[in-house]
């Protein structure tokens, strides 16, 4: 008589691992609800895969979830790694945690929780990020609830977001992390290990006391260091035999710290204070108890990465990875720049263009400060995340406007010597690539 299927509510699932266990784990059969907080169109498989505001539902509204969808299993892959705008580590990893041990408790279901953290001793921890997770994994503990925790190391996953696309980044350019950086121990996992590993747990009864309470760090077990991560990359993108060139560590605060402004307008880039932090602090464990309790063999960093060559999308990605920062930022200096150059700076001679082209006395004034402030609102609206596709598109129609303004008005700024009405094409171009490259999933 075969197994009935498990219902497995997977929590994050349009993260970089939540989105392939879901995937996978209904490959392999079971019915899996995926919930996140926001999904892109693509991400949507299935009518099982739901928009919610998970981190808002209060105790109640979670045992309902769980009783609605008679959940066996819940996997919490929530998380977010700086506090920041619509970012709380507190409410994330603990205050949430709290909440949903206490809903599969309310809920008289015989329920797994298996939750993703992070490996590593809790005595080295010193983000906010860590302190969380750790914080979440005592409540787990204390709870009295069926649970395990997986700490896997570095995630390789086909798709790429955060940390594993800035080190496809780095590989695919002639440029190392600081030598220090480049010899921290970091353990990498494949994303089928872990969720072959959440498999083998739902699949296993709730009252199988091995699997009643444990914590396993998910990785391979041979040692490797981030140079030994970001060399495989380079030998499937053909770069190995580059030379490459290490840059200074301050030159790695400083990205921080730009990444943790950036943050503040929204965006989630990779280089952050406590992504560096992480970073320096290596990614370790023992993966000795997780393979002899589920017989995973776990793949080797070449048995991820280097059977096969990268493919051309592969590389496109990797390479454009780091330009966006440089494209959004260019973009929104261009706007707001060039907006109070001729408001502030260069106002008599702005106005003076439209003077001698004839515009009317009256209108000078208003055209002039009107469109340098709507140059200066569109690089604004480019650099908060929330409004850089408006800004974008408005810059683009602003752009075309000023080109077909110009050909009508004034068509002899066309032949100007400096060109600026010729160089206007290339940066409508470059806003399309950026509109292009806005999405992160």
């Amino acid at each position: 008589m075969s197994e009935p299927v498990r219902n497995i509510l997977l929590l994050g699932a349009s993260g970089l691992i939540g989105r392939f266990v879901t995937d996978d784990l209904r490959a392999r059969g079971f019915r899996v609800i995926g919930v996140a907080r926001s999904m892109s169109p693509a991400q949507k498989m299935s009518a099982l895969d739901i928009e919610l505001p998970i981190l808002l539902l209060d105790g109640a509204a979670l045992t309902d979830l769980l009783n609605v969808h008679a959940v066996d299993v819940v996997v919490n892959c929530l998380g977010v790694l700086q506090d920041g705008p619509g970012s709380d580590t507190n409410a994330v990893h603990r205050d949430f945690v709290a909440r949903l041990t206490q809903a599969i408790r309310a809920s008289g279901r015989a329920i797994r929780l298996v939750h993703i953290s992070i490996p590593g001793a809790a005595n080295e921890d010193r983000t906010a990020f860590a302190t969380t997770k750790r914080e979440a994994e005592r409540l787990i503990a204390s709870s009295g609830i069926p649970y395990a925790i997986l700490r896997p190391g570095f995630v390789v996953a086909p798709s790429a977001y955060g940390g594993s696309a800035m080190l496809r980044a780095l590989a695919a350019f002639p440029l190392d992390l600081p030598a220090k950086e480049m010899a921290t121990p970091f353990q990498p996992v494949a994303a089928r290990d872990i969720a072959a590993t959440i498999a083998w747990l739902a699949a296993r009864k709730i009252d199988d006391v091995s699997v009643q309470a444990v914590s396993w760090d998910l990785m391979q077990a041979e040692p490797v260091t981030m140079a030994g991560v970001i060399k495989q990359f380079r030998i499937a993108f053909g770069t190995a035999g580059w030379p490459h060139l290490a840059m200074p560590s301050f030159l790695l605060d400083v990205g921080a710290k730009l990444g943790d402004l950036a943050s503040l307008l929204g965006w989630m880039p990779p280089m952050r204070s406590t992504a560096i932090a992480e970073l320096r602090r290596g990614v370790t464990g023992d993966p000795r108890d997780w393979i002899a309790a589920t017989a995973i063999a776990p793949k080797t960093l070449a048995d991820m990465i280097g059977r096969h060559p990268a493919t051309i999308q592969d590389k496109w990605f990797a390479r454009l990875f780091l330009v966006k920062a440089l494209v959004f930022a260019s973009l929104v200096a261009f706007w707001i720049v060039s907006g109070f150059i001729a408001l502030f700076v260069s106002y008599r001679a702005a106005a003076g263009i439209l003077s001698a082209h004839g515009f009317p006395p009256a209108l000078v004034d208003p055209i002039t400060i009107g469109t340098s402030l709507m140059d200066m609102s569109i690089g604004v609206l480019i650099a908060f995340r929330r409004t850089s596709a408006i800004g974008l598109v408005a810059g683009i129609v602003a752009s075309l406007g000023y080109m077909v303004g110009a050909a009508i008005l004034t068509p002899d700024l066309w032949i100007e010597p400096l060109g600026a009405l010729v160089k206007t094409g290339p940066a409508i171009v470059l806003m399309l690539v950026a509109l292009l490259m806005l999405d992160s999933r």
